[in-house]
Protein backbone atom coordinates (compact mmCIF):
# COMPACT_ATOMS: atom_id res chain seq x y z
CA UNK A 1 0.00 0.00 0.00
CA UNK A 2 2.99 2.78 0.53
CA UNK A 3 3.82 1.79 -2.92
CA UNK A 4 0.33 3.20 -4.17
CA UNK A 5 1.18 5.88 -1.83
CA UNK A 6 4.42 6.97 -3.41
CA UNK A 7 3.29 6.15 -7.11
CA UNK A 8 0.88 9.13 -6.23
CA UNK A 9 3.39 11.52 -4.64
CA UNK A 10 5.92 11.05 -7.57
CA UNK A 11 3.14 11.84 -10.19
CA UNK A 12 2.22 15.36 -8.26
CA UNK A 13 6.22 15.52 -8.13
CA UNK A 14 6.15 16.91 -12.07
CA UNK A 15 4.45 19.52 -12.89
CA UNK A 16 4.15 21.57 -9.09
CA UNK A 17 4.47 25.17 -10.84
CA UNK A 18 2.25 24.72 -13.25
CA UNK A 19 0.01 23.12 -11.37
CA UNK A 20 -0.21 25.90 -8.99
CA UNK A 21 -2.76 27.88 -11.31
CA UNK A 22 -4.51 24.99 -12.86
CA UNK A 23 -7.79 25.86 -10.85
CA UNK A 24 -7.94 29.19 -12.22
CA UNK A 25 -8.99 28.39 -16.02
CA UNK A 26 -12.90 28.11 -17.10
CA UNK A 27 -14.82 24.35 -16.56
CA UNK A 28 -17.76 23.54 -18.04
CA UNK A 29 -20.44 23.04 -15.21
CA UNK A 30 -21.63 19.74 -16.69
CA UNK A 31 -18.37 18.74 -15.70
CA UNK A 32 -18.48 20.25 -12.07
CA UNK A 33 -21.67 18.81 -11.46
CA UNK A 34 -20.59 15.12 -12.51
CA UNK A 35 -18.24 15.20 -9.78
CA UNK A 36 -20.09 16.77 -6.95
CA UNK A 37 -23.31 14.82 -7.61
CA UNK A 38 -24.11 11.59 -5.82
CA UNK A 39 -26.14 8.95 -7.57
CA UNK A 40 -27.67 6.31 -6.46
CA UNK A 41 -25.29 3.78 -7.88
CA UNK A 42 -22.66 5.93 -5.81
CA UNK A 43 -25.09 5.86 -2.58
CA UNK A 44 -24.99 2.00 -3.04
CA UNK A 45 -21.13 1.61 -3.65
CA UNK A 46 -20.16 3.52 -0.65
CA UNK A 47 -22.24 1.59 1.32
CA UNK A 48 -20.65 -1.35 0.12
CA UNK A 49 -16.88 0.43 1.32
CA UNK A 50 -18.48 0.69 4.84
CA UNK A 51 -19.27 -2.48 4.91
CA UNK A 52 -15.59 -3.91 3.63
CA UNK A 53 -14.04 -1.01 6.03
CA UNK A 54 -15.73 -2.99 9.20
CA UNK A 55 -15.15 -6.14 8.21
CA UNK A 56 -11.24 -5.15 7.50
CA UNK A 57 -11.69 -3.35 11.16
CA UNK A 58 -13.65 -6.72 12.94
CA UNK A 59 -10.62 -8.60 11.22
CA UNK A 60 -7.94 -6.09 12.53
CA UNK A 61 -9.96 -6.34 16.32
CA UNK A 62 -9.91 -10.09 15.59
CA UNK A 63 -6.01 -10.14 15.01
CA UNK A 64 -5.83 -7.69 18.59
CA UNK A 65 -8.11 -10.16 20.77
CA UNK A 66 -6.28 -13.30 19.47
CA UNK A 67 -2.68 -11.49 20.46
CA UNK A 68 -4.36 -10.63 23.78
CA UNK A 69 -5.24 -13.42 24.54
CA UNK A 70 -2.01 -15.63 23.10
CA UNK A 71 -0.14 -13.50 25.87
CA UNK A 72 -2.12 -14.31 28.55
CA UNK A 73 -2.22 -17.66 28.04
CA UNK A 74 2.12 -17.80 27.34
CA UNK A 75 1.96 -15.79 30.71
CA UNK A 76 0.01 -18.36 32.50
CA UNK A 77 2.22 -21.49 31.30
CA UNK A 78 0.74 -22.91 28.05
CA UNK A 79 2.56 -24.53 25.95
CA UNK A 80 4.62 -23.25 22.87
CA UNK A 81 1.88 -22.58 20.64
CA UNK A 82 0.79 -19.33 22.24
CA UNK A 83 3.90 -17.71 21.39
CA UNK A 84 3.76 -18.62 17.91
CA UNK A 85 -0.25 -17.07 18.40
CA UNK A 86 0.94 -14.09 19.80
CA UNK A 87 3.63 -13.73 16.84
CA UNK A 88 1.20 -13.96 14.20
CA UNK A 89 -1.41 -11.71 15.66
CA UNK A 90 1.46 -8.61 16.45
CA UNK A 91 2.25 -9.65 12.92
CA UNK A 92 -1.20 -9.07 11.94
CA UNK A 93 -2.25 -5.74 13.87
CA UNK A 94 1.26 -4.22 12.87
CA UNK A 95 0.62 -4.79 9.07
CA UNK A 96 -3.62 -3.80 9.78
CA UNK A 97 -2.39 -0.52 11.04
CA UNK A 98 0.04 0.23 8.28
CA UNK A 99 -2.44 -0.43 5.50
CA UNK A 100 -5.18 1.34 7.18
CA UNK A 101 -3.20 4.20 7.56
CA UNK A 102 -1.90 4.02 3.76
CA UNK A 103 -5.09 3.67 2.57
CA UNK A 104 -6.68 6.54 4.89
CA UNK A 105 -4.17 8.71 3.84
CA UNK A 106 -5.26 8.86 -0.01
CA UNK A 107 -8.31 10.65 1.18
CA UNK A 108 -7.94 12.18 4.80
CA UNK A 109 -5.41 12.98 7.45
CA UNK A 110 -5.73 9.86 9.83
CA UNK A 111 -7.19 10.93 12.89
CA UNK A 112 -7.40 14.33 12.12
CA UNK A 113 -3.80 14.84 12.79
CA UNK A 114 -1.83 17.18 10.24
CA UNK A 115 0.85 14.48 9.33
CA UNK A 116 3.02 15.21 6.01
CA UNK A 117 1.85 13.57 2.84
CA UNK A 118 -1.52 12.55 3.97
CA UNK A 119 -5.45 13.12 2.53
CA UNK A 120 -3.46 13.58 -0.78
CA UNK A 121 -6.13 13.07 -3.40
CA UNK A 122 -8.24 16.44 -1.91
CA UNK A 123 -4.43 18.03 -1.77
CA UNK A 124 -2.95 17.12 -4.79
CA UNK A 125 -6.12 17.13 -6.81
CA UNK A 126 -4.84 20.04 -8.96
CA UNK A 127 -1.31 18.74 -9.50
CA UNK A 128 -2.76 15.40 -10.06
CA UNK A 129 -4.95 16.82 -13.05
CA UNK A 130 -2.05 18.43 -14.70
CA UNK A 131 0.02 15.19 -14.29
CA UNK A 132 -2.69 12.91 -15.41
CA UNK A 133 -3.24 15.74 -18.51
CA UNK A 134 0.50 14.80 -18.87
CA UNK A 135 0.52 11.27 -19.17
CA UNK A 136 -1.97 11.09 -21.45
CA UNK A 137 -0.54 13.57 -23.88
CA UNK A 138 2.74 11.72 -23.59
CA UNK A 139 1.26 7.92 -23.81
CA UNK A 140 -1.72 8.83 -25.68
CA UNK A 141 -1.63 11.49 -28.03
CA UNK A 142 1.82 10.98 -29.80
CA UNK A 143 2.31 10.78 -33.03
CA UNK A 144 4.17 7.58 -33.11
CA UNK A 145 1.09 5.88 -30.88
CA UNK A 146 -1.15 7.27 -33.30
CA UNK A 147 0.08 6.26 -36.38
CA UNK A 148 0.93 2.54 -34.49
CA UNK A 149 -2.97 2.61 -33.49
CA UNK A 150 -4.63 3.39 -37.27
CA UNK A 151 -2.28 0.75 -38.76
CA UNK A 152 -3.20 -1.81 -36.49
CA UNK A 153 -6.93 -1.12 -37.21
CA UNK A 154 -7.33 -1.41 -41.09
CA UNK A 155 -9.29 1.68 -41.61
CA UNK A 156 -9.34 1.66 -45.61
CA UNK A 157 -9.77 -2.17 -45.57
CA UNK A 158 -12.73 -1.89 -42.85
CA UNK A 159 -14.26 1.10 -44.36
CA UNK A 160 -14.15 -0.64 -48.11
CA UNK A 161 -15.94 -3.68 -46.63
CA UNK A 162 -18.46 -1.85 -44.79
CA UNK A 163 -19.44 0.24 -48.14
CA UNK A 164 -19.23 -2.51 -50.82
CA UNK A 165 -22.45 -3.77 -49.12
CA UNK A 166 -25.47 -2.04 -50.71
CA UNK A 167 -27.46 -1.47 -47.37
CA UNK A 168 -24.46 0.64 -45.89
CA UNK A 169 -24.05 2.20 -49.31
CA UNK A 170 -27.98 3.15 -49.15
CA UNK A 171 -27.43 4.50 -45.78
CA UNK A 172 -24.74 6.92 -46.56
CA UNK A 173 -26.12 8.22 -49.27
CA UNK A 174 -29.77 8.49 -47.60
CA UNK A 175 -27.69 10.43 -44.97
CA UNK A 176 -24.81 12.51 -46.99
CA UNK A 177 -28.76 13.55 -48.82
CA UNK A 178 -30.13 15.09 -45.71
CA UNK A 179 -27.05 16.77 -44.84
CA UNK A 180 -26.80 17.95 -48.58
CA UNK A 181 -30.71 19.12 -47.90
CA UNK A 182 -29.96 20.69 -44.10
CA UNK A 183 -27.38 22.51 -46.00
CA UNK A 184 -29.17 24.03 -48.52
CA UNK A 185 -31.78 24.65 -46.33
CA UNK A 186 -30.10 26.61 -43.75
CA UNK A 187 -28.42 29.11 -45.95
CA UNK A 188 -30.33 32.55 -47.07
CA UNK A 189 -30.70 32.41 -50.84
CA UNK A 190 -30.09 36.53 -50.52
CA UNK A 191 -26.77 35.81 -48.91
CA UNK A 192 -25.87 32.64 -51.70
CA UNK A 193 -27.16 35.07 -54.67
CA UNK A 194 -24.95 37.61 -53.77
CA UNK A 195 -21.76 35.86 -52.95
CA UNK A 196 -22.03 33.99 -55.90
CA UNK A 197 -22.82 37.03 -58.26
CA UNK A 198 -19.67 39.38 -56.70
CA UNK A 199 -17.66 36.25 -57.32
CA UNK A 200 -18.87 35.42 -61.08
CA UNK A 201 -18.45 39.30 -61.52
CA UNK A 202 -15.00 39.58 -60.01
CA UNK A 203 -13.47 36.46 -61.85
CA UNK A 204 -15.04 37.75 -65.31
CA UNK A 205 -13.79 41.22 -64.92
CA UNK A 206 -10.48 40.33 -63.56
CA UNK A 207 -9.41 37.73 -66.50
CA UNK A 208 -9.09 39.29 -70.20
CA UNK A 209 -11.82 37.36 -72.23
CA UNK A 210 -10.32 38.91 -75.72
CA UNK A 211 -7.36 36.38 -76.77
CA UNK A 212 -9.40 33.61 -75.73
CA UNK A 213 -12.49 34.47 -77.60
CA UNK A 214 -9.74 35.04 -80.25
CA UNK A 215 -8.45 31.79 -80.38
CA UNK A 216 -11.79 29.76 -80.18
CA UNK A 217 -12.91 31.91 -83.21
CA UNK A 218 -9.52 31.33 -85.17
CA UNK A 219 -10.02 27.34 -84.53
CA UNK A 220 -13.61 27.80 -85.89
CA UNK A 221 -12.52 29.24 -89.03
CA UNK A 222 -9.97 27.18 -89.82
CA UNK A 223 -12.13 24.08 -89.20
CA UNK A 224 -14.30 25.50 -91.16
CA UNK A 225 -16.74 25.07 -88.52
CA UNK A 226 -18.97 28.68 -88.62
CA UNK A 227 -20.24 27.44 -92.52
CA UNK A 228 -22.72 25.64 -91.15
CA UNK A 229 -23.91 28.79 -88.94
CA UNK A 230 -23.92 30.98 -92.40
CA UNK A 231 -25.61 28.07 -94.00
CA UNK A 232 -28.21 28.11 -91.61
CA UNK A 233 -28.29 32.26 -91.74
CA UNK A 234 -28.17 32.90 -95.27
CA UNK A 235 -30.70 29.93 -95.83
CA UNK A 236 -33.13 31.82 -93.16
CA UNK A 237 -32.85 34.92 -94.83
CA UNK A 238 -33.77 33.70 -98.10
CA UNK A 239 -36.83 32.28 -96.92
CA UNK A 240 -38.00 35.81 -95.17
CA UNK A 241 -37.11 37.52 -98.57
CA UNK A 242 -39.35 34.89 -100.03
CA UNK A 243 -42.21 35.81 -98.13
CA UNK A 244 -41.44 39.37 -96.73
CA UNK A 245 -41.13 40.42 -100.13
CA UNK A 246 -43.88 43.25 -100.41
CA UNK A 247 -42.09 44.98 -96.90
CA UNK A 248 -38.71 45.09 -98.49
CA UNK A 249 -40.22 46.75 -101.45
CA UNK A 250 -42.05 49.09 -99.33
CA UNK A 251 -39.26 49.95 -97.22
CA UNK A 252 -37.03 50.54 -100.60
CA UNK A 253 -40.07 52.85 -102.07
CA UNK A 254 -40.68 54.94 -98.08
CA UNK A 255 -37.02 55.98 -98.57
CA UNK A 256 -37.09 57.39 -101.94
CA UNK A 257 -36.97 61.24 -102.21
CA UNK A 258 -40.74 62.90 -102.39
CA UNK A 259 -40.07 64.38 -105.47
CA UNK A 260 -39.47 60.95 -108.20
CA UNK A 261 -42.36 59.41 -109.22
CA UNK A 262 -44.07 56.85 -108.04
CA UNK A 263 -43.87 54.52 -110.49
CA UNK A 264 -40.02 55.32 -110.59
CA UNK A 265 -39.59 54.12 -106.70
CA UNK A 266 -41.83 50.82 -107.20
CA UNK A 267 -39.45 49.85 -110.59
CA UNK A 268 -36.24 50.94 -107.91
CA UNK A 269 -37.91 49.08 -105.21
CA UNK A 270 -38.50 46.02 -107.37
CA UNK A 271 -35.40 46.14 -108.82
CA UNK A 272 -33.62 46.14 -105.27
CA UNK A 273 -35.47 42.99 -103.85
CA UNK A 274 -34.97 41.39 -107.31
CA UNK A 275 -30.54 41.76 -106.52
CA UNK A 276 -30.93 41.03 -103.02
CA UNK A 277 -32.67 37.57 -103.51
CA UNK A 278 -30.34 36.89 -106.46
CA UNK A 279 -27.59 37.34 -104.03
CA UNK A 280 -28.80 35.48 -100.67
CA UNK A 281 -29.85 32.64 -103.55
CA UNK A 282 -26.69 32.94 -104.77
CA UNK A 283 -24.69 32.86 -101.68
CA UNK A 284 -26.66 29.54 -100.32
CA UNK A 285 -26.00 27.71 -103.37
CA UNK A 286 -22.56 28.58 -104.17
CA UNK A 287 -19.85 27.27 -101.69
CA UNK A 288 -17.26 29.21 -103.09
CA UNK A 289 -19.03 32.37 -103.11
CA UNK A 290 -17.04 35.63 -103.06
CA UNK A 291 -19.20 36.85 -100.25
CA UNK A 292 -18.54 33.54 -98.30
CA UNK A 293 -14.52 34.22 -98.66
CA UNK A 294 -14.62 37.46 -97.82
CA UNK A 295 -16.65 36.61 -94.64
CA UNK A 296 -13.94 33.82 -94.00
CA UNK A 297 -11.42 36.59 -94.12
CA UNK A 298 -13.06 38.97 -91.79
CA UNK A 299 -13.52 36.47 -88.94
CA UNK A 300 -9.98 35.25 -89.43
CA UNK A 301 -8.88 38.91 -89.62
CA UNK A 302 -11.27 39.47 -86.25
CA UNK A 303 -9.87 36.61 -84.45
CA UNK A 304 -6.20 38.07 -85.11
CA UNK A 305 -7.17 41.23 -83.87
CA UNK A 306 -8.72 39.50 -80.54
CA UNK A 307 -5.46 38.31 -79.72
CA UNK A 308 -2.84 40.80 -80.96
CA UNK A 309 -4.97 44.01 -81.58
CA UNK A 310 -4.37 46.86 -78.69
CA UNK A 311 -7.59 48.51 -79.73
CA UNK A 312 -9.87 45.72 -80.22
CA UNK A 313 -8.80 44.12 -77.20
CA UNK A 314 -9.75 46.99 -75.33
CA UNK A 315 -13.07 47.31 -76.61
CA UNK A 316 -13.79 43.98 -76.19
CA UNK A 317 -13.36 44.61 -72.54
CA UNK A 318 -14.76 48.03 -72.12
CA UNK A 319 -18.26 45.67 -73.78
CA UNK A 320 -17.26 43.04 -71.22
CA UNK A 321 -17.82 45.47 -68.26
CA UNK A 322 -20.26 47.09 -69.44
CA UNK A 323 -22.38 43.59 -69.99
CA UNK A 324 -21.42 42.31 -66.68
CA UNK A 325 -22.55 45.70 -65.01
CA UNK A 326 -26.11 45.62 -66.01
CA UNK A 327 -28.81 45.07 -63.62
CA UNK A 328 -30.15 42.32 -65.90
CA UNK A 329 -27.14 40.46 -66.37
CA UNK A 330 -26.27 40.43 -62.69
CA UNK A 331 -30.05 39.61 -61.82
CA UNK A 332 -29.45 36.29 -64.22
CA UNK A 333 -26.40 35.23 -62.30
CA UNK A 334 -28.03 35.75 -59.03
CA UNK A 335 -31.39 33.52 -60.32
CA UNK A 336 -28.99 30.63 -61.35
CA UNK A 337 -28.14 29.99 -57.75
CA UNK A 338 -32.05 29.13 -57.14
CA UNK A 339 -32.24 27.03 -60.27
CA UNK A 340 -29.06 24.88 -58.98
CA UNK A 341 -30.26 25.03 -55.70
CA UNK A 342 -33.85 23.64 -56.55
CA UNK A 343 -32.67 21.58 -58.49
CA UNK A 344 -30.04 19.33 -56.09
CA UNK A 345 -32.50 19.89 -53.06
CA UNK A 346 -35.44 17.83 -55.99
CA UNK A 347 -32.52 15.44 -56.50
CA UNK A 348 -31.48 14.81 -53.27
CA UNK A 349 -35.26 13.82 -52.04
CA UNK A 350 -35.97 11.67 -54.88
CA UNK A 351 -34.42 7.95 -53.56
CA UNK A 352 -34.71 7.38 -57.27
CA UNK A 353 -32.86 10.50 -58.79
CA UNK A 354 -29.85 10.54 -61.00
CA UNK A 355 -27.64 12.18 -58.43
CA UNK A 356 -28.49 9.58 -55.68
CA UNK A 357 -28.29 6.64 -57.77
CA UNK A 358 -24.38 7.99 -59.23
CA UNK A 359 -23.59 8.62 -55.33
CA UNK A 360 -24.80 5.65 -54.35
CA UNK A 361 -22.85 3.16 -57.35
CA UNK A 362 -19.73 5.20 -56.91
CA UNK A 363 -19.94 4.48 -52.94
CA UNK A 364 -20.35 0.88 -53.85
CA UNK A 365 -17.33 0.89 -56.58
CA UNK A 366 -15.09 2.56 -53.60
CA UNK A 367 -15.93 0.33 -51.27
CA UNK A 368 -15.43 -3.04 -53.67
CA UNK A 369 -12.26 -0.98 -54.62
CA UNK A 370 -11.09 -0.08 -50.78
CA UNK A 371 -11.64 -3.81 -49.82
CA UNK A 372 -9.32 -5.40 -52.77
CA UNK A 373 -6.64 -2.61 -53.53
CA UNK A 374 -4.24 -2.39 -51.18
CA UNK A 375 -3.14 0.71 -52.80
CA UNK A 376 -6.15 2.60 -52.51
CA UNK A 377 -6.43 1.05 -49.08
CA UNK A 378 -2.78 2.36 -48.40
CA UNK A 379 -3.89 5.67 -49.64
CA UNK A 380 -6.94 5.94 -47.27
CA UNK A 381 -5.23 4.84 -45.03
CA UNK A 382 -2.54 7.37 -45.04
CA UNK A 383 -5.11 10.11 -45.06
CA UNK A 384 -6.61 9.07 -42.16
CA UNK A 385 -3.10 8.77 -40.41
CA UNK A 386 -2.55 12.23 -41.51
CA UNK A 387 -5.57 13.54 -40.11
CA UNK A 388 -5.57 12.32 -36.91
CA UNK A 389 -2.00 13.12 -36.76
CA UNK A 390 -2.54 16.84 -37.56
CA UNK A 391 -5.53 16.97 -35.23
CA UNK A 392 -3.36 15.16 -31.92
CA UNK A 393 -0.44 17.05 -32.74
CA UNK A 394 -2.08 20.46 -33.53
CA UNK A 395 -4.52 21.02 -30.51
CA UNK A 396 -2.69 18.10 -27.88
CA UNK A 397 -2.47 21.30 -25.48
CA UNK A 398 -6.06 21.56 -25.69
CA UNK A 399 -6.90 18.30 -25.21
CA UNK A 400 -4.70 17.73 -22.52
CA UNK A 401 -5.93 20.97 -20.70
CA UNK A 402 -9.43 20.10 -21.03
CA UNK A 403 -8.28 16.85 -18.38
CA UNK A 404 -6.46 19.36 -16.13
CA UNK A 405 -8.95 22.13 -16.02
CA UNK A 406 -12.13 19.47 -15.56
CA UNK A 407 -10.46 17.87 -12.56
CA UNK A 408 -9.03 21.46 -11.42
CA UNK A 409 -13.11 22.53 -11.53
CA UNK A 410 -13.90 20.07 -9.05
CA UNK A 411 -14.67 20.31 -5.39
CA UNK A 412 -11.97 18.30 -3.61
CA UNK A 413 -14.20 16.86 -0.97
CA UNK A 414 -17.13 15.75 -2.99
CA UNK A 415 -14.47 14.18 -5.06
CA UNK A 416 -12.89 12.45 -2.79
CA UNK A 417 -16.50 11.06 -1.63
CA UNK A 418 -16.83 10.11 -4.93
CA UNK A 419 -13.47 8.53 -5.83
CA UNK A 420 -13.46 6.50 -2.16
CA UNK A 421 -17.06 5.12 -3.28
CA UNK A 422 -15.25 3.55 -6.81
CA UNK A 423 -12.21 2.34 -5.28
CA UNK A 424 -12.41 2.13 -1.70
CA UNK A 425 -13.99 -1.20 -1.42
CA UNK A 426 -10.90 -2.53 -3.60
CA UNK A 427 -8.38 -0.73 -1.07
CA UNK A 428 -10.21 -2.25 1.77
CA UNK A 429 -9.51 -5.71 0.51
CA UNK A 430 -5.84 -4.57 0.76
CA UNK A 431 -6.14 -3.78 4.70
CA UNK A 432 -7.83 -7.31 5.20
CA UNK A 433 -4.45 -8.46 3.05
CA UNK A 434 -2.38 -6.83 4.62
CA UNK A 435 -3.78 -8.38 7.95
CA UNK A 436 -3.29 -11.76 6.96
CA UNK A 437 0.18 -11.38 4.99
CA UNK A 438 1.13 -9.78 8.24
CA UNK A 439 0.35 -12.60 10.46
CA UNK A 440 2.01 -15.21 8.59
CA UNK A 441 5.08 -13.13 8.02
CA UNK A 442 5.02 -12.67 11.55
CA UNK A 443 4.64 -16.33 12.40
CA UNK A 444 7.29 -16.95 9.38
CA UNK A 445 9.90 -14.86 11.43
CA UNK A 446 8.70 -15.65 15.01
CA UNK A 447 9.37 -19.52 13.89
CA UNK A 448 12.92 -19.19 11.66
CA UNK A 449 14.06 -17.06 15.19
CA UNK A 450 12.82 -20.09 17.67
CA UNK A 451 14.78 -22.66 14.89
CA UNK A 452 18.01 -20.50 15.23
CA UNK A 453 18.01 -20.30 18.94
CA UNK A 454 17.31 -23.55 19.58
Amino acid sequence: MCGITGWVERMDRTKRETADGAGSRGVPASAARAMTAFSPADEEKQRGVRRMKLTATGLLLLVAVVYVLAEWASHAGAGPWAGYAAAAAEAGMVGALADWFAVTALFRRPLGLPIPHTAIIPTKKDQLGVSLGEFVGENFLSQDVVRQRLRAVGIGSRLGAWLARPEHADRVTAELSTALRGALTVLRDADVQAVVGEAVTRRAGAQEIAPGIGKMLEKIVADGGHKRAVDLIVSRAHDWLVVHSDSVMDAVQGGAPGWTPRFVDKKVGERVYKELLRFVTEMRDMPTHPARGALDRFLADFAADLQSDTDTRARVERLKGDVLGRGEVQDLIASAWTAVRSMIVAAAEDERSELRLRVRASLLSLGARMSSDAGVQGKVDGWVEGAAVYVVTTYRQEITSLITDTVAGWDAEHTTRKIEAHIGRDLQFIRINGTVVGSLAGLAIYTVARMLGA
